[in-house]
């Protein structure tokens, strides 16, 4: 920063200024005030040393004793510092005078000494103190005159020596003039000694003054400045510390908490930027979900609805050919020929795979969610009872242990309870195909925080591979191997979660098994889906 434009430089050389010029005017009026006190005094010595020789000189004058009045004089006059003396009479002679030339003599009534009192035409009778002196120079050097009017008294007037008339007020005039020189040379010296004073005293407190604004101002001004430079920069943890409680003091302080609000506020935006990302990623994953899941909604209705019509158009057909299949059968029966007993197995090949068919559009019909049940409220353990009793055997056969954990015993849900029962069913089913060599299926009945009916079956089997999950609950998608399923079980279970206003979800690692979660909402809250053109179903208490 150029030192002529800063602060500092502005405030010092204004400071100085100021000081000089109180001082400078402090000076010149003390010097004024001295001078004039001087001459006071001066005025007052001559004053009194005028009548000194008036009184002096009083009773040799009543006597008209002029050797006696010179001798005073003269004796008087021999002092240090008295120019001269001298007595006029009334009209301007000069009487007695130290100087003996000028005795006798005439002065002119406008010189110095007459001119106060014979300024105007009729001579004053009395004259002010400070009128009576005068100032003047001779010789070089600077002379005051002081007239001191001698008076008629009455011893004067009624003298025998020398009577004056009574009329008479004025007598004379006594003129004492005394020297400057001394005085001159006594104040020049003075007013140089003050001069010198009140310039040390000027530089003395204008450095006084400079050390006290530099460290009163130029200091805690510079820690303002570095606190708002690195505030610039981005340094909001600088603190000024400036320990005064001026304004200054007080300034600091308010940006120290500036800082520590910016700060706190940084802070914040930046808690709120990383909760705000990380928000962000998770409604984009549950975005992606949603959007997952209504392609999958898509998905599941548009082959809702053409396996709703297959299975229209495929179970009359069906329902002919097993009709017709199981006539001839009963004929067969009847015919005792050789050779028939073939044509019977075959016809009851027939009869079984008709009846598979049959089968497969039933799932159909329970895919499209096209069936129409009666709803209640029904208890889960009982439901899940049911559909253990009729798959245990099969748990013996496969080496299965089934285990379950009823959290909430009393938990009930809104539903179709053979549909439930179907679901479970096709869930266990696929558990104990999924562990080959046996393992553990376990089921778990809870309840979450929004009071939702959690029911998971998790198995230790196989598990399944990322790209397949997302493809498990698609009609005819089967991870078996082939032969062994047509891929309607867990499509079925989704339509069947669907319908009941809940849902199906699945988590497995390939290796660590399945766990499949139905969720039913609670009984309060269920609202079965329908369909367009599907009738409500009927609600009955279990």
């Amino acid at each position: 920063m150029n030192l002529f434009h800063s602060l500092k430089f502005k405030v010092l050389i204004g400071t100085a200024f100021l000081f000089f010029s109180v001082f400078a005017l402090y000076s010149y009026l003390v010097e004024r005030a001295f001078t004039a006190q001087i001459m006071n005094q001066v005025m007052e010595s001559a004053a009194r040393v005028s009548d000194v020789i008036k009184n002096s000189t009083r009773y040799s004058m009543l006597l008209n004793r002029r050797p006696d009045v010179y001798q005073i004089i003269a004796t008087i006059g021999r002092e240090p510092g008295v120019e001269g003396i001298r007595i006029y009479n009334k009209r301007g002679m000069i009487m007695v005078s130290t100087n003996k030339s000028e005795e006798m003599t005439v002065v002119d009534m406008k010189a110095e000494a007459c001119y106060a009192c014979h300024d105007s035409e009729k001579p004053l009778q009395s004259l002010p103190t400070a009128n009576r002196v005068r100032t003047y120079e001779a010789g070089g050097k600077r002379i005051i005159g002081l007239i001191n009017p001698i008076r008629n008294e009455p011893a004067c007037s009624n003298g025998a020596c020398h009577a004056h008339p009574a009329d008479r007020t004025v007598l004379g005039v006594l003129d004492v003039r005394m020297s400057l020189e001394k005085i001159d040379a006594e104040s020049s010296q003075a007013r140089r000694r003050f001069i010198v004073y009140s310039l040390l005293m000027a530089v003395f407190v204008g450095g006084a003054s400079a050390l006290f604004l530099l460290r009163t101002v130029h200091r805690p001004v510079r820690q303002l400045i570095e606190g708002t430079k690195q505030v610039a920069a981005g340094n909001l943890n600088y603190e000024i510390r400036v320990p005064s409680r001026d304004e200054i003091g007080q300034l600091a302080s308010s940006f120290n908490e500036m800082t520590r609000f910016l700060q706190q506020a940084r802070e914040q935006n930046e808690s709120w930027s990383r909760t705000l990302e990380k928000r962000i990623q998770e409604k984009t994953r549950e975005l992606k979900q949603i959007h997952e899941q209504i392609l999958q909604i898509e998905k599941m209705a548009s082959l809702g609805r053409l396996s709703a019509t297959v299975a229209h158009e495929l179970n009359n057909p069906l329902e002919g050919i097993l009709t017709y299949a199981k006539l001839i059968a009963r004929r067969l029966q009847k015919v005792q020929e050789p050779g028939i007993q073939p044509i019977r197995e075959d016809i009851d090949l027939i009869i079984r795979e008709v009846q598979r068919c049959g089968n497969i559009v039933k799932n159909l019909l329970l895919f499209s969610k096209k069936q129409v049940g009666e709803f209640g409220v029904a208890p889960v353990a009982g439901l899940v009872e049911q559909a253990v009793r009729l798959v245990q055997h099969h748990f013996n056969i496969s080496g299965v242990s089934f285990q379950q954990e009823l959290r909430v015993p009393d938990a009930s849900i809104l539903c179709d309870g053979n549909q439930i029962q179907q679901a479970l069913l096709a869930l266990f089913v696929n558990a104990v195909e999924a562990m080959s060599g046996g393992g553990t299926l376990r089921l778990v009945v809870d309840r979450d925080a929004a009071a939702n009916t959690i029911i998971s079956v998790s198995d230790t089997g196989t598990g399944i591979t990322p790209d397949e999950l997302s493809h498990i609950f698609e009609p005819f998608y089967t991870t078996k191997k082939e032969g062994n399923g047509v891929g309607l079980g867990l499509s079925v279970v989704y339509g069947i979660a669907e319908r009941h206003g809940g849902s199906v979800s699945v988590r497995s690692e390939p290796g660590k098994g399945t766990v499949f979660t139905l969720t039913f909402p609670p009984v309060a809250q269920s609202r079965p889906r329908v369909e367009p053109g599907e009738a409500a179903p009927t609600q009955s208490r279990a």
